[in-house]
């Protein structure tokens, strides 16, 4: 009589705690750790912060825009691997989406309710509603409220923090810190030299700059927005958005270039825009001046709802030194259109000025499109 060997299936969800600690701890990427903690519940117990080194680098992931047969959870896609991660972000549902330091800012697309939101610890801070901004208006798209948002520190680490938002009709800056039952704006009287269409905190204050490409700083003292100074000019040059960021060291200005936009309301006209080229400028804070240049070295940026970031190309394999990386942030263009934007999304090589696709997939939303988040723990 021939035995039939029988092959034994282990329960993974059943090893030891102290086992599963001891291999959480070794993991040396976020996406590992974050892959851990979704296989049962006694592997997400063991899947915190305090066993995972939190101050590993990471790169931005490509949170795709939420898909219409399952709309509480979001992907998420690695450039460094490639891989594709579910995770089930019901508070995100429906809401405009920007993203700093891992969370995410929302806002309501009916209501305009806005809330600070970490999408893999599902922590969530609720924020004052955009009616307590000066320059509120009633309108018709509440979500298109709030263009971006920065935070001075990560939540997950310190209450001592900041955020800073680009709001209203004449994008303009207003801040909140823990406590506070309202925004607080930064009053002066709005222009088109003072549309500002990006910020960024660095060296404890807040550096601005303006859709006519003026950097400006920025200090909150007390429950005030103080201007101390304009700091460059990017000369004669104009665009609906210059990003600004800190790399290195040093603060690096964006112009992005090359959207056309037909008239919504002529029928003979279609709606189209796209980007064609970035230029990236050097701002020399000391002499107050700014220099164009095609090198950042080992570095690539990332642009777009998200608070714009620098990373260093060579720890991450796959990533390109040199290119920015950018996702669909023309929101004037992509609300008239029935579906959506997600389209003008890639990669700008600074060098020889070309553009190559950095997902090959179709993800449009009219409210949220794809944004850059960096993964972190909580």
């Amino acid at each position: 009589m021939t035995m039939r060997k029988m092959r034994v299936m282990h329960d993974w969800s059943e090893l030891q705690h102290d086992l599963l600690v001891l291999i959480v701890r070794n993991l040396n990427l976020i996406e590992d750790y974050l892959n851990f903690g979704t296989v049962c519940k006694s592997w997400r117990s063991v899947a915190t912060k305090d066993n995972f080194n939190s101050n590993l680098p990471s790169v931005p992931w490509l949170m795709l825009a939420e898909e219409e047969d399952d709309d509480t959870c979001r992907k998420f896609f690695s450039l460094y691997n490639g891989m594709i991660l579910k995770k089930s972000i019901p508070k995100a549902r429906g809401k405009r989406c920007m993203e700093s330091m891992g969370w995410l800012i929302t806002v309501g697309k009916y209501e305009g309710e806005i809330s600070l939101l970490h999408p893999f610890s599902g922590v969530q801070i609720e924020l004052p509603h955009q009616n307590t901004v000066i320059f509120h208006d009633h309108s018709e798209e509440p979500w298109t409220f709030i263009k971006k948002a920065v935070l001075s520190a990560n939540p997950s680490h310190t209450s001592d923090y900041i955020l800073m938002v680009i709001s209203g009709p004449h994008d303009q800056l207003c801040f909140w810190r823990p406590g506070d039952l309202l925004w607080t704006n930064y009053i002066e009287e709005p222009t088109a030299y003072r549309r500002f269409t990006d910020v960024v905190y660095s060296n404890g204050q807040f550096y601005a700059v303006t859709s006519r490409g003026r950097v400006q700083v920025f200090v909150v003292i007390g429950h005030r927005l103080t201007k101390c100074r304009t700091v460059a000019q990017i000369a004669n040059q104009h665009s609906e958005q210059f990003y600004i960021l800190e790399s290195l060291g040093s603060l690096f200005v964006v112009m992005q270039s090359g959207k056309e936009i037909s008239d919504p309301g002529d029928d003979n006209e279609v709606l189209t825009y796209g980007t064609t080229h970035f230029h990236v400028y050097r701002v020399n804070l000391a002499a107050r001046k700014v220099k164009e240049t095609r090198d950042i070295r080992d570095r690539a940026f990332f642009l777009g709802a998200n608070a714009s970031l620098s990373v260093q190309a060579s720890q991450f394999p796959g990533i390109k030194p040199n290119h920015i990386y950018f996702t669909d942030n023309w929101l004037d263009a992509y609300i008239h259109l029935e579906e959506g934007g997600g389209l003008d999304m890639g990669v700008f090589n600074i060098a020889d000025g070309s553009i190559q696709p950095h997902y090959d997939g179709v993800s449009l939303s009219l409210v949220c499109p794809p944004i850059w988040v960096t993964p972190t723990p909580s």
